[in-house]
C-alpha cells in the first residue's frame, strides 16, 4: 500500500553571481559562499580589466581557483580607454559586464566583497565631492539593478560589516590564497591615497574610526529612506516610471526648494541614473522655471536624455542608432494574424526603407480615413524626437512605419504571409 506522506516540494536552487577579481576579499567571499551554498548554482564572475601587466595571470588564478570549488566561472574583457577619471569609468564597466553575465547565465543574486574599510573609503571620497545623504550613505548592503534584458537581479554586499582584519585572519585559518594587484599601493589613486594615508592618520586621532565612519553611512542611509518616502509622498500622483510632471514640480520648486530637490534626485534614482552636481541641478531649475509651452529642453546626464514634452520630464537612453533594416517574419497559416501576402512581396519589384520626408499618409484602422504621419504620431504620443523613424516601401507605396502601423489595405489573413519588422543594426 502506498504511503500517504506528502513529499516535501524541493526548494527551486538559488542561482548566484560572485564578483571575483582573485583577490584577498573575493577569495573570502567566494571560499564563504561555496560552503553557504552548496547545493545552488553558483558562478564565479571575472572583470579582466587590461590595466596591468598581470592581468591574465589573474584571469588564470581566478579559473583555476574556481575548478578547485568546483564552480562554474566565467568572464569578460574590457577595453578601457586611459582617462583622467580611469577608476570611475572601470568600476561603471566593471558592473555593466556583471550585469551581462547574470544575464547570460540567469543569475539572480550578485555578491560583492567590499568590506568595512572600503565603505569607510568611499564615505570619505563622497565627503570630498559634497555630496549629499544618498552618497554619504555609503554602498548598501543589497539594492535592487535591472540587467541589460531588464532582468531584476539582487545586489548584496555580505561583508560590508566586517573589517580587514577579520578577512585576513579567515583567509590565513583556512590557508587561502590570492593575488595582489601592485596598483592599490599607488597613492596616485584617490581611494588608494584616502586607504594608506587617510585611514591610518584617522584612526591614531581616534580608535575605531573606520568602524565609525560605516556606522555613520547606515545612519544616512536610513535618514534617506525616510526621504525617499517623503519623495514618494510629495509626488505620488507625479511620477510615472520614468516621466515627471513638470508643473506641480516648479510650483513646488517655489514654495519649498529642499522638497523639490528631493523629488528630482529621487525621480533620478528610481530610473537607476547618478545624482547631479549642484551646479547642474542649478541649471535645471533655471530652465524649468523659464520653459515656455511648446518650447524644447533637453538635457543629457549619465548617458541618457532628459526632455520635456507635453508637460512632463522623460528620461531616455542615448538616441539609439537608426541603422537596420526590414524583415518578413513568416506568419503561422494556423494563425488568425493578419499580414502581408507573400507572394505580392515576392513579386514586388522594388522594397526599400526610406526616411521620412514628410506629407506621408497611412491608414492602419478599419472605418477610419487615411491620416498623416504626423497626426497618427500625436495619436500614439510619440514625441517629437522619436518621429525620423524608417518607412517601408513597396513599389513607390508606403506600407509600414516602425512601431507605428502596417497599411490595412494592404494586409489579408488568407494564404502564406508575413509581418513587417525594423530589426536594429549592432
Amino acid at each position: 500500500m502506498a504511503s500517504s506522506k506528502k513529499s516535501k516540494p524541493k526548494t527551486q536552487a538559488k542561482r548566484i553571481g560572485v564578483a571575483f577579481s582573485g583577490g584577498l576579499d573575493s577569495v573570502v567571499l567566494l571560499d564563504a559562499v561555496s560552503k553557504a551554498y552548496p547545493n545552488d548554482v553558483v558562478y564565479a564572475l571575472h572583470v579582466h580589466h587590461g590595466l596591468q601587466a598581470q592581468a591574465d595571470e589573474w584571469l588564470l588564478f581566478c579559473e583555476r581557483l574556481a575548478k578547485r570549488y568546483k564552480i562554474a566561472f566565467d568572464f569578460r574583457l574590457l577595453h578601457l580607454p586611459i582617462t583622467a577619471n580611469i577608476e570611475a569609468h572601470a568600476r561603471q564597466a566593471r558592473y555593466e559586464e556583471l550585469l551581462g553575465l547574470c544575464d547570460q547565465h540567469q543569475l539572480d543574486h550578485l555578491l560583492f566583497a567590499h568590506h568595512q574599510h572600503d565603505q569607510a573609503e568611499t564615505v570619505l571620497l563622497q565627503l570630498l565631492r559634497g555630496a549629499g545623504p544618498a552618497g554619504l550613505a555609503g554602498m548598501p548592503a543589497h539594492k535592487e539593478l535591472q540587467s541589460p534584458n531588464g532582468r531584476t537581479v539582487h545586489l548584496w554586499r555580505p561583508l560590508l560589516e566586517q573589517d580587514r582584519t577579520q578577512l585576513q585572519t579567515y583567509a590565513k585559518q583556512h590557508q587561502l590564497s590570492w593575488v595582489e594587484d601592485p596598483s592599490n599601493q599607488n597613492t596616485r589613486y584617490r581611494r588608494n591615497a584616502i586607504r594608506k594615508k587617510i585611514l591610518p592618520e584617522l584612526e591614531q586621532i581616534q580608535g575605531g574610526a573606520i568602524a565609525n565612519l560605516a556606522r555613520s553611512a547606515q545612519w544616512l542611509a536610513q535618514s534617506q529612506v525616510l526621504m525617499d518616502q517623503l519623495a514618494q509622498h510629495d509626488a505620488r500622483t507625479w511620477i510615472n516610471r520614468n516621466q515627471l510632471n513638470i508643473v506641480p514640480l516648479v510650483t513646488l520648486h517655489r514654495q519649498d526648494l529642499a522638497r523639490a530637490t528631493n523629488v528630482m534626485r529621487y525621480w533620478l534614482k528610481r530610473n537607476q541614473l547618478s545624482m547631479p552636481s549642484t551646479e547642474r541641478l542649478q541649471s535645471w531649475w533655471r530652465d524649468l522655471q523659464s520653459l515656455r509651452a511648446g518650447a524644447k529642453l533637453e538635457w543629457l546626464h549619465d548617458r541618457h536624455a532628459i526632455r520635456a514634452w507635453r508637460n512632463t520630464l522623460r528620461i531616455e537612453s542615448a538616441q539609439k542608432s537608426k541603422r537596420g533594416q526590414w524583415i518578413f517574419v513568416p506568419i503561422p497559416e494556423s494563425s488568425n494574424q493578419a499580414g502581408l501576402s507573400w507572394e505580392y512581396c515576392q513579386q514586388a519589384k522594388l522594397i526599400e526603407s526610406r526616411p521620412r520626408a514628410g506629407g506621408e499618409r497611412l491608414k492602419i484602422k478599419l472605418n477610419t480615413p487615411s491620416k498623416s504621419l504626423k497626426n497618427l504620431y500625436q495619436e500614439a504620443g510619440v514625441p517629437p524626437w522619436q518621429r525620423q523613424i524608417p518607412l517601408l516601401f513597396i513599389d513607390g507605396t508606403l506600407i509600414a512605419a516602425e512601431g507605428l502601423g502596417v497599411s490595412i489595405a494592404h494586409l489579408t489573413t488568407k494564404g502564406p504571409r508575413v509581418w513587417p519588422e525594423w530589426s536594429y543594426l549592432d
